[in-house]
């Protein structure tokens, strides 16, 4: 029952407005309260009171006695110092007084001590009273110190005794700690250099005592250099002793020399920017010893617990530390007259533990600007998204390991050992932990200079190489990198069991241990092996780019000097072969295993009506479970910094899919080699793929889209804006979010939808007829999502009587001499839209609209000539051209042809009417794509041949999810051929010359010619060079033998990607808007040809006879025989060559070649039906039903004269 009429049953607080203490406990304030305070409450509180005030009153006693006994000693020992100070001051004949006395100036030299004895009584006595605090004790200090060096040139001997051991060592240590704590008054500006002569002094004549604490002795020097930095000046004479006192203790001649260096790397090299404080860093040079430093610094970083200079120094300290490593080493060897830059395996292991843990911020800081542009009021704005820029000193050192003689050295001491006895195998043994050293170091090169990974990657293919002898000749040669890695990787545990089984690969993958399956025992050494394989993949691309067929084919097994560097690098077919199986079996897990591998659970998206109302509360929970889950997933692999799971799963798909590519174009490979239908119940494939696929849409859906390109724009738009910093962190924050949301959902899509991830990035798994199929039915599961139906005359009739349909955008009247302009002003402004049912009307020259029903079958004439207009290089669109053998690409100057064309007719550049016209030029590229997407959404068969390179940029844009782009394309000699034979020719030439190509002239740069039309008469008889760099500098960068295979890749690259990008991206989006790109990624460059152009084959009569219906008195009666004159028909097709074949085949569906899977898959299905008996009347055509009406002739004759004639007229609907 309710206590109040509110409801609520909870006793309400009591509040007391008194300030009277009504708790039960007293105040513990030390003051007895009497048993009748009126606070009382109760004779408990009373009792603790009591007892407390006892027991403070028994401790008042012992703490008194506690405090006298130590003010006692303390006034004692004071007295005692104070003592010995003025017996010291007397031996000195000096009073000091209350007042200080000034030191004599440093030039003043003051007479040394008459005897060993006295200058050790006045050391006893120093080291006895004096504090780093008291400041007339620092000046006595001082004085000593001067007395003491002017003693020690006199009789250095005698301070050597043992006698002097103890004393000169608590000398040592005072020195250290006034210098550390800087407790020297202002006065005395000349003590750090006096103290640091003495200190010199110290080490040289005790440098065993001081090696205990040669920290505390690099401590107090790199103080000095911290308070310099404070200061802002740095006096000369301390510059100098300070060298001085740090090569002093380095040098000491010691067993344990390597515990001196581990206290200057640790105390001493943590002080930023030390040359520019010492004004350089030769002083030091010249004195550090390189072998010890490395060990110090290896030690170090192998320590555990705060010894472990990476857990207890910042970023920036690790940044110094490492530039002063790489310094110290460049001049031990320009010391030792050493002119060579090959890497020693102990300074490989060291720089690679630092630039691993220092990856991300070299590789994005380390071309950032040092100077700002901006205005102060918008530099705060900015501060946030710009990274600091290196010191100078730091990035040039760390430039240095990226120099070409380093990187391309590294395996120049690596020296394989075969015997007389030994096979193959064992002469090319190779060690694997030296291996995989060699292989972190160039993995975290790669992970910390990504924008120069290219370079690395090249110089590493190219001068790597490791001597290989055989005791049996005393002979040596030269291994390439990629051999030596590749053997290096073939011959580690992990090679062979995933190129045994796929499944080991979930294990060997996967970072919690404890998920491993039964019976698969744990590798040895995984991260050393992972790292070989990992450096692999990474060159392995490299050697596909600059290779062409020939040397790929004709690997040598055997080296040879003679050869060429790329054919000496080449693997033999039969190592491809394994390494393909290897490369199969890890991408199969990587992906069918993908939530598995990565340690994390798919979780089933739930959507219901609390995420609606669910708000920021929500966003926050699910930021943070993506944070979690990305955290998870992002495991890197090996230890190698930025080596993670989504990175190596695209490495892999890259080789695998450039090695596909590869044996697509020349056939090296068995034909079933690619597939893995083992691995999959095949009999209830298709259906699994058409679930996921509903699946996944279901799950974007839920998600919904999230605008990146429209904030990214905005973003940019206002970054430098005044007062937007509080919004661009804002937008930092919902941008992260947004990338946590995207990439949580597609680790989710990946662990549940694995076939559809394997069909868009490994379809050769699968064989082409099953992709086929799987794209009709992606086709048919999208028409029924948009329309309702597959059927266009019912979406038609759906539109027509809903009052919201509105067909009039969907129909067009086009006239036959301007087929594409016409198409491109009506359809445009469809979009998406443009895979509903279009209704055409033909116009003729007479502005007459032709006779026909569109069931389909004006649709396909429609597209089918728009496709031969836009694509015939003679229609003067000049957007597509062809190549020698009548390929079909982009016009890669068709933009500069256009701009140059609107600067002829004085259009400002920038202005209004040339953005207009360039838009308009893109945005007709566009509609192409959306034209060849129409065809491929209907399956309209087109006749048109693509060039291979540029069907492959349609194959490899499916992972970008808005074909938008050509990232996933990469450009490689080979496909030079297919746009350039000529260039390709010269090409490989430049790279097989074996002489110096310097003869050639050559520069990082390239000539265009523009060709273009005069403004009135559009004849194209102008011409003008264009002269691009390849890159910055190009113009005064000198094409050489080292550099050569470089200059063909910029070459590749801007003939086949830069140049033509604008043109291809336009198109490629048009062709995504209508066919999703992860449907086109299913299929290799030629199977797209065949899907857009259909097989090639020549045309089966007798599949398109036994899939041909009739109609009228053609129609197969009971005795199943046919008609006489579709006999002469069938007997008519069998004489006509396959050409006059295929032109029926186009009279009567439109289109000249046979569909992917035969004719019975034809829909409608191939008809003929009868229409008349009249002898001069030809054959017509509905390609609306795919129908051929056919007289019934009375000869053979005439039936192949009025056929023949009728195919050849060139004629429309009008024949109907």
């Amino acid at each position: 029952m309710f206590t109040s009429f509110t409801g609520n049953a909870r006793r309400p607080r009591q509040v007391n407005l008194s300030g009277r203490n009504t708790k039960a406990s007293p105040a513990l304030s030390g003051v007895r309260q009497s048993p009748s305070a009126p606070n009382s409450s109760s004779p408990l509180a009373h009792a603790q009171a009591e007892r407390i005030w006892r027991q403070q009153e028994r401790l008042r006693p012992p703490a008194a006695t506690t405090i006298q006994r130590s003010w006692r000693g303390h006034r004692g020992r004071k007295q005692v110092k104070d003592a010995w100070r003025r017996e010291w001051d007397t031996s000195e004949s000096i009073d000091l007084g209350e007042e200080s006395v000034a030191l004599p100036p440093l030039e003043e030299t003051l007479s040394p001590y008459h005897s060993e004895e006295s200058c050790l009584n006045q050391l006893r006595l120093l080291v006895h009273f004096a504090s780093a605090r008291n400041p007339q004790d620092i000046h006595r200090l001082c004085r000593f110190a001067r007395r003491y060096l002017a003693s020690f040139h006199v009789m250095a001997v005698i301070f050597t005794s043992d006698v002097w051991t103890y004393p000169l060592l608590r000398l040592a240590k005072l020195i250290m700690t006034v210098l550390k704590y800087q407790t020297h008054p202002p006065e005395l500006p000349q003590c750090d250099s006096l103290l640091l002569r003495l200190l010199t002094s110290l080490a040289s004549a005790i440098p065993y005592q001081l090696l205990t604490y040669s920290s505390n002795y690099f401590d107090a020097l790199a103080e000095i250099l911290v308070a310099s930095r404070r200061k802002g000046v740095l006096e000369e004479d301390v510059r100098q002793a300070l060298g001085t006192a740090v090569l002093a203790l380095l040098q000491s001649d010691s067993t344990n020399i390597v515990v001196v260096y581990e206290g200057f790397v640790r105390n001493f090299l943590r002080v930023s920017d030390i040359p520019g404080l010492l004004n350089s860093l030769e002083v030091l040079a010249h004195g550090v010893a390189y072998e010890p430093l490395c060990t110090a610094v290896s030690n170090l970083l192998s320590a555990s617990g705060p010894d472990n200079i990476l857990e207890c120094r910042s970023h920036n300290e690790l940044l110094w530390l490492l530039s002063y490593f790489i310094y110290f080493r460049r001049s031990s060897r320009a010391q030792q007259k050493r002119s060579d830059e090959t890497p020693d395996p102990s300074f490989v292991e060291v720089v690679s533990k630092l630039i691993s843990y220092l990856a991300d911020e070299i590789g994005s800081r380390i071309d950032a600007s040092g100077t700002s542009t901006l205005a102060s009021n918008t530099a705060s704005a900015t501060q946030q998204s710009s990274p600091d820029p290196l010191p100078n000193f730091v990035r040039e050192e760390i430039l240095t390991l990226i120099s070409q003689e380093n990187v391309s050295s590294l395996l120049t001491h690596v020296e394989s050992r075969a015997d007389s006895n030994d096979t193959a195998v064992d002469a090319f043994q190779i060690h694997t932990h030296r291996a995989s050293s060699l292989a972190i170091y160039a993995l975290t090169l790669l992970r910390a200079f990504p924008r120069r990974g290219d370079e690395i990657r090249m110089w590493l293919y190219l001068g790597s190489t490791s001597k290989v002898r055989r005791s049996k000749d005393h002979q040596s040669t030269t291994l390439p990198a990629i051999k030596y890695y590749f053997q290096a990787a073939a011959q580690t545990s992990i090679y062979s069991l995933i190129k045994s089984d796929p499944r080991r690969a979930v294990d060997l993958l996967s970072p919690d241990t404890s998920r491993r399956q039964p019976g698969n025992t744990a590798v040895p050494h995984l991260n050393e092996q992972w790292q070989v394989i990992l450096l692999f993949l990474e060159l392995y691309p490299i050697v596909l780019k600059v290779m062409d067929d020939e040397e790929f084919l004709t690997g040598a097994s055997s080296l040879s000097q003679t050869q060429s560097w790329t054919r000496q690098s080449a693997l033999s077919l039969e190592s491809v072969k394994d390494l393909t199986v290897f490369l199969k079996n890890l991408a199969f897990s990587m992906y069918w295993n993908a939530s598995e591998i990565a340690g994390i659970e798919a979780v089933e998206s739930t959507s219901s009506i609390a995420d609606y109302f669910r708000g920021n509360l929500g966003a926050v929970s699910e930021s943070h479970k993506d944070t979690k889950s990305t955290k998870s997933a992002d495991n890197t692999i090996a230890g190698v910094p930025g080596m993670t799971g989504g990175y190596l799963k695209s490495m892999v798909t890259g080789l695998l899919r450039m090695i596909y590519e590869r044996d697509s174009r020349r056939k090296f490979l068995p034909s079933d080699h690619w597939l893995m239908t083992q691995w999959f119940e095949m009999d209830r494939f298709i259906p699994a793929v058409v679930q996921e696929e509903e699946e996944k849409h279901k799950i974007q859906e839920s998600y919904g889209e999230d605008p990146d390109d429209d904030q990214t724009d905005d973003e940019e738009r206002h970054e430098n804006l005044v007062g937007t910093q509080r919004t661009q962190q804002v937008r930092n924050v919902e941008r992260l979010k947004r990338q946590q949301r995207k990439a949580s959902r597609r680790r989710y899509l990946e662990s549940v939808t694995p076939r559809l991830e394997i069909l868009q990035n490994m379809p050769f798994f699968i064989p082409f007829g099953t992709r086929v199929q799987i794209f009709r039915r992606f086709v048919s599961l999208d028409q029924l999502r948009r329309r309702g139906t597959a059927d266009p005359e019912m979406w038609r009739f759906t539109m027509a009587n809903s009052s919201h349909g509105d067909m009039g955008k969907h129909r067009a009247r086009v006239h036959r001499e301007s087929i594409f302009d016409d198409a491109y002003d009506q359809y445009y402004d469809l979009g998406e839209a443009l895979k509903e049912p279009i209704q055409i009307s033909f116009v003729d020259k007479f502005d007459t609209v032709e006779e026909g029903i569109d069931g389909g079958g004006v649709t396909k004439e429609f597209l089918t000539s728009i496709t031969n207009e836009a694509f015939n290089p003679k229609s003067g669109l000049d957007m597509f051209i062809e190549n020698d053998q009548h390929l079909l690409y982009p016009n890669p100057m068709a933009l500069d042809e256009r701009k140059e064309i609107l600067r002829q007719a004085d259009i400002p550049e920038g202005s209004i009417e040339w953005n207009k016209n360039v838009r308009d030029l893109l945005r007709r590229f566009e509609f192409l794509g959306r034209v060849i997407g129409k065809c491929l959404y209907e399956g309209i068969l087109v006749d048109i041949h693509f060039a291979g390179f540029f069907l492959l940029k349609w194959a490899l844009t499916g992972g970008s999810g808005s074909a938008t782009k050509e990232s996933g394309y990469r450009a490689n000699l080979n496909d030079l051929r297919d746009l350039d034979e000529g260039l390709y020719q010269g090409l490989l030439q430049l790279k097989n010359h074996p002489g110096n190509v310097e003869d050639f002239s050559l520069n990082f740069e390239v000539t265009d010619t523009l060709f273009y039309r005069e403004p009135q008469t559009y004849v194209q008889s102008l011409q003008r060079p264009i002269t691009r760099e390849l890159r910055p500098g190009g113009s005064h960068t000198l094409v050489t033998n080292e550099n050569r295979l470089v200059y063909i890749s910029y070459i590749a690259r801007h003939r086949l990607q830069v140049q033509p990008y604008p043109q291809t991206s336009a198109f490629l989006k048009g062709l995504g808007t209508i066919v999703s790109p992860s449907w086109l990624s299913m299929f290799n460059q030629n199977e797209l040809q065949t899907l857009v152009g259909g097989d090639s084959s020549e045309i089966d009569v007798m599949d398109l006879r036994r899939n041909t219906q009739y109609g009228g008195i053609y129609q197969i009666g009971d005795d199943g025989e046919e008609h006489p004159s579709v006999q002469m028909f069938w007997q008519a097709m069998q004489s006509f060559t396959d050409e006059d074949r295929r032109k029926v085949l186009k009279f009567v569906t439109s289109t000249p070649r046979a569909p992917l899977l035969g004719f019975s898959m034809l829909n409608p299905r191939f008809s003929i039906r009868d229409s008349g008996h009249d002898q001069t009347r030809l054959p017509t055509t509905s390609t609306c039903v795919n129908l051929l009406k056919l007289p019934v002739y009375n000869s053979g004759e005439i039936l192949e004269d009025r056929l023949l004639y009728s195919i050849n007229a060139g004629a429309g609907f009008n024949l109907s």
